[in-house]
């Protein structure tokens, strides 16, 4: 199974260079269509619901620091991802790619899966976001 830096290295050589925020934005969206077009998700790691949307913590890690990243900078390995599993990736980028970050951003506060995790912050710690969540809502849009 491909890792999130998979599909964010994908994403990269697809899209180019891309801020951050935008690039965590992008695999969000690629993990809740896979969840619903390929009943399967992409990667196995998580999302939380931070203030500005949903984060991916590994891929936050990775990249801290960093306003915006390119293809080069990743060593995801594209190869573990399936024709299927890229023509749901492009796709999304069909239909996300050329909006901005904070367009993207916003568009997740609107949306439930982030709503619901924000709704259970304790202790000034985010929420995962469901891959359960994101598949139940998606899947009824």
């Amino acid at each position: 199974m491909a890792n999130v830096f998979d599909v964010a290295t994908y994403i990269l050589q697809k899209k180019g260079k891309l801020s951050t925020m935008k690039l965590q934005k992008l695999c969000y969206y690629a993990q809740a269509w896979s969840l619903v077009w390929d009943d399967e998700p992409l990667f196995e790691e998580e999302f939380h619901a931070w203030e500005n949307g949903p984060v991916c913590r590994k891929l936050f890690d990775k990249t801290k620091g960093r306003f915006s990243v390119e293809a080069k900078d990743e060593k995801g390995d594209i190869s573990k991802i399936t024709e299927k599993q890229k023509e749901t990736i492009d796709k999304v980028l069909e239909h996300y790619g050329n909006h901005d970050a904070q367009w993207l951003s916003s568009l997740t506060h609107i949306e439930e899966p982030w709503k619901i995790a924000r709704a259970n912050i304790t202790n000034g710690k985010s929420d995962i976001i469901t891959k359960e969540s994101m598949a139940m809502y998606y899947g009824g849009l």
